[in-house]
């Protein structure tokens, strides 16, 4: 008892009562979208290629170079072509969409001329109501009040022509980590072993399963059927059986079905590994062909969350290209031996199959994560655009001006029309939706809301099960009855939702004190 008299409860009772974090997690993401994330989708772009030859100069290219991009803060342009600061207050009453010009530096490079950087405005960025890029950020209760605006309003959505709208945080399953499962086929069991290899907005789901006769075979997008293991295996640079086998586990009885596998296999250099993954992609094509096939399927479509240890600058025919793809591929291997190795654990009862339900498998899209995943394909459209535009323009013999390429339209248009309909990129509905405004409570629980990807129409037990692992998480009451109980789920009230580490090099550090060691290719 005289410890609980020590506490003092004010500050417990403030900090659960705080207005400060009941959309903090919207704000904070929508805030490192804006900081950070828009400058990396710009940066992977980097460059926009045009099929110009600039004039006087036979064979040398033409093209645009992407710079530092800027948001700045909501204005309105009024009918006498004046412009003024917006504020939310006005933009519901006048039935106008609370969004901010971008600019982004362009330099046109014409045959290895670069010209002067140009700051072009390329579209209208929607801002989140209370984020650092809103007219109402660093306003005190007075000041907001004489804006029009709630003090206590806890902000986190978005002002579409005159509607509040907020996007919705998605759960889904883990990306880029590896899970077991089984499946029944043919009255026999599968063990299976898959991840969803996640990579610049880019999904694929990657699976290796041993069937009847204990061979590994793995399957991958813009590949029909499946590829024997070994041999996709020597494809990606393990020319050795040593190799193949240690990069899957040291383990006895794992060795034991490596062996079967290796005897099953066709092929016994890179080359042929190459040219078995060509001829089952291109059948009755030519060699040459069936092998470029089967090297860009290799490094684009196979585990593309490890591409990024690829510069992002780094073009075929640069110095020290192959050395790099074949260090990716490399990598490719020895996570698809994980994978190998995860399978047979599940075969000798070494490991469980992994809990689908469990919290640590899931991960959650935030306002700034759907919104980068909407500025990606926007971005990615304006730039067919700009290269459209420059090449017309060249055929008329004009001269070429990133002022006159760029239509901030064709960006604006793209980012409003998601967040206006709730149909996002990916073939989502319902991300998006019209802020519950009945009262105070029904705001901040709208604002908390977390949907599943999961059908409606089908039982999905398990998943519309209250798990251990939502305890403090996830709101165990508030839920939809009917055919939403379980998948629309809010919540709890102290929830801090943790981000991924920025800076991989600490991770590293720490790896290699506890004795890691780093992983090296055999000759």
């Amino acid at each position: 008892m005289g410890l609980i008299s020590l506490l003092d409860r004010s500050v417990l009772s403030r900090a659960y009562f705080s207005r400060g974090h009941v959309a903090r997690h919207q704000l904070d993401s929508f805030n490192y979208f804006l900081q950070h994330n828009l400058q990396k989708v710009v940066d992977e772009q980097w460059k926009i290629e045009t099929d110009i030859e600039s004039r006087g100069k036979s064979n040398e290219p033409v093209w645009v170079e992407l710079k530092s991009i800027r948001v700045k803060k909501p204005v309105v342009r009024e009918a006498d072509g004046s412009q003024g600061d917006l504020f939310p207050s006005e933009a519901r009453l006048r039935n106008l969409t609370y969004a901010a010009p971008i600019e982004l530096d362009m330099v046109l490079v014409q045959g290895g001329d670069e010209q002067e950087p140009v700051q072009a405005t390329i579209g209208q960025l929607p801002i989140m109501v209370g984020s650092v890029a809103c007219n109402l950020y660093g306003l005190s209760d007075a000041e907001r009040v004489e804006r029009g605006e709630d003090p206590l309003d806890p902000g986190g959505y978005f002002i579409i022509n005159g509607t509040e709208r907020v996007l919705m945080t998605l759960e889904d399953l883990a990306s880029n980590k590896i899970m077991t499962e089984y499946t029944e086929r043919y009255n026999e069991r599968i063990y299976v072993a898959k991840v969803f290899s996640q990579y610049r907005g880019y999904r694929a789901l990657v699976v290796v399963e041993r069937n009847r006769k204990n061979l590994l075979e793995v399957s991958f997008p813009s590949v029909a059927g499946h590829l024997r293991f070994v041999d996709l295996m020597r494809a990606l640079g393990l020319m050795s059986d040593h190799d193949v086998v240690n990069a899957v586990s040291t383990d006895e009885e794992i060795l034991t079905f490596m062996m079967q596998n290796l005897e099953e296999s066709e092929c016994d250099s890179v080359e042929c590994g190459i040219m078995y993954v060509g001829k089952k992609l291109a059948p009755n094509q030519t060699r040459d062909y069936q092998k470029k096939r089967a090297e860009f399927v290799l490094d684009n479509y196979l585990l593309p969350h490890l591409n990024y240890l690829m510069p992002p600058n780094l073009k075929e025919g640069d110095e020290g290209y192959r050395t790099v793809v074949e260090g990716v591929r490399l990598a490719k291997a020895h996570f698809l031996g994980r994978m190998a190795e995860a399978c047979f654990d599940l075969v000798l009862n070494k490991r469980r199959i992994d809990d689908k339900d469990h919290y640590s498998n899931k991960r959650l899209k935030l306002a700034g994560d759907l919104m980068e995943d909407l500025f990606r394909i926007s971005l990615n459209r304006l730039t067919r655009d700009i290269k459209y535009q420059l090449e017309r323009a060249s055929m008329r013999h004009r001269e070429l001006s990133i002022g006159t390429a760029v239509r901030a339209d064709v960006l604006t248009e793209r980012l409003l029309h998601p967040l206006a309909t709730g149909n996002w990129v990916g073939g989502r509905t319902g991300v998006s939706q019209l802020l519950d405004r009945i009262d105070h409570m029904s705001v901040l629980s709208h604002l908390r809301r977390v949907i599943s990807p999961l059908s409606r129409s089908q039982p999905h037990f398990e998943a519309r099960d209250l798990h251990p692992t939502q305890w403090g998480r996830i709101c165990p009451s508030e839920t939809p009855e009917g055919p939403n109980c379980g998948l629309v789920k809010n919540f709890a009230q102290m929830v801090e939702i943790s981000k991924g580490v920025e800076d991989e090099e600490d991770v590293k550090r720490v790896l290699y004190g506890l004795g890691v060691e780093e992983l090296r290719g055999e000759s």
